[in-house]
């Protein structure tokens, strides 16, 4: 009587809850705790990296996002939810077919009076029979209380979850290149300035040897730059060893062999400076854009869906069973009318007593529909903990540029004082060259400073889900 009023009234019910959305997140509040004035509430670009201006790195993302593996397989497995998807839809037409039929056989009584000599061959008769036939058939379950309608929508949310998913892998992608590039940079920086380090500890370790053999240095004040210079030169191997890391990280990030790279970014390059702005948006705009959101919401809408389909499997099944066909002893009678054979049959199908085992799917799938929420609670507390991290870390590293900036403007004033002081008499070419140590290691401390800063803008930037085209923007 369910099925009746239900398909009389709507066409057909569907049971099982329906997703009425995500759950609200814990105290969403309107701007992120940890921004400032330099990260307006702004609309985010997308392609944060143009911000960079550095074409060499605009380049090596684009490669990446054409190139990588990681994108190809996304890809393919957002390929093939979709395809489950469009299955699942062709499920809810009728399911048709055609046969054709040829049997021979032969008359038993025919073959007894063969055997035991008799006149069966007498009559005229073979004893053979050929029966021929050709038909078509359908089947159509009629979706009364909605199992295929729960299936469509699981199926379509789980598509969506492999959009979030490549969008994801989009955003991790082009931020880990942006990382990568930005410590190739820093490195070849570092190394280029301790280069020179080296070679003002040489020039210093060669005044020393010198004021030694003239009797105005002791053994120790040599001893003392020695130490310096191989403490110096201790650093130029893991330098060159971090050029090298990057650039065959570089090279894999954008689908190539380790090396493919090298010619390519061996010459050192300053390494990019984030814009002095910085755009945010606000947690509820980073709610509807960070994939991982995004894809634990939908994996929630597609738990809500499967709970449904498993309660509608509660209620009885009809299936229209239909078949038309022609059937004759002849071939060339085969297409008479009379020869014309149909049938059409609906099919009830319907365990009501089975032990609770459909209970337990629905048990399970509401446990899992649970799970999902809770899991989509838990993305939304630590994508939010993330980018406010992030923000904290960007804004604090602003903070430590700015003081290492003073400390390398007053490192390389004491340097200029020096130098006059060299030209005035009152100070020797060893106080020049201890000064410009300073200020090399200065500069290598404020390089250091400000290739952190861009990687906290390119962390920054990924904690806020960009990278890519909005997750929501569905095909």
């Amino acid at each position: 009587m369910t099925a009746v009023i239900c398909s009389a009234t709507l066409g057909g019910c569907v049971v099982g809850p329906n997703y009425k959305g995500p759950p609200a997140t814990a105290r969403e509040t309107s701007a992120f705790r940890r921004g400032d004035a330099s990260t307006p509430a702004d609309k985010p670009v997308a392609r944060w990296w143009t911000a960079l201006r550095d074409p060499e790195l605009d380049s090596l993302i684009e490669a990446a996002l054409k190139n990588s593996p990681s994108v190809d397989a996304a890809e393919a497995r957002l390929r093939q939810a979709r395809a489950q998807l469009r299955g699942q839809r062709l499920n809810r037409l009728p399911s048709t077919g055609a046969s054709a039929l040829y049997l021979r056989t032969r008359n038993v009584n025919s073959l007894l009076g063969s055997s035991s000599g008799g006149n069966a061959g007498s009559s005229g008769s073979s004893g053979a029979l050929n029966l021929y036939a050709v038909g078509f058939d359908a089947t159509w379950e009629l979706d009364f209380f909605g199992a295929s309608a729960r299936a469509v929508e699981a199926a379509s949310a789980a598509a969506q979850v492999s959009e979030a998913h490549l969008a994801d892998v989009r955003v991790s992608l082009s931020a880990e290149v942006g990382d990568a590039y930005v410590q190739l940079r820093d490195a070849q920086a570092r190394l280029a300035l301790t280069h020179r380090n080296v070679d003002i500890d040489q020039h210093l370790l060669q005044l020393y040897e010198l004021r030694r053999s003239g009797g105005t240095a002791s053994e120790l004040d040599v001893t003392r730059i020695v130490n310096q210079l191989d403490t110096t030169r201790a650093t130029l191997a893991p330098l060159r060893a971090a050029v090298t890391e990057q650039l065959d990280r570089l090279a894999v990030l954008t689908g190539h062999t380790p090396g493919a790279l090298d010619a390519e970014l061996a010459s050192a390059a300053p390494t990019p400076q984030p814009p002095d702005h910085v755009a945010i948006g606000d947690p509820a705009a980073l709610l509807r854009r960070r994939p991982d959101i995004v894809a634990a919401e939908r994996t929630l809408a597609q738990r809500t869906a499967v709970v449904g389909e498993n309660v509608a499997a509660y209620f009885p099944r009809v299936n229209l069973l239909g078949e038309v066909g022609f059937a004759s002893l002849t071939p060339g009678a085969l297409l008479n009318s009379g020869n014309f054979s149909y049938i059409l049959a609906p099919v009830l199908q319907w365990s009501p007593w089975d032990f609770g085992r459909n209970h337990a799917k629905v048990d399970a799938a509401r446990a899992g529909r649970d799970e999902a929420e809770d899991d989509y609670r838990q993305t939304v507390l630590e994508a939010l903990r993330d980018a406010e991290d992030s923000l904290a870390r960007y804004s604090e590293q602003r903070n430590s540029v700015a003081d290492l900036a003073r400390a390398r403007a007053s490192a390389q004033k004491v340097y200029a004082l020096t130098e006059l002081r060299l030209r005035g008499g009152t100070a020797d070419t060893t106080d020049v060259l201890d000064a410009d140590t300073r200020r090399i290691q200065a500069d290598i401390a404020y390089q250091q400073a400000l290739a952190g800063l861009t990687e906290d803008y390119v962390a920054l930037q990924k904690s806020l889900g960009l990278g890519w085209v909005d997750p929501l923007a569905r095909n």
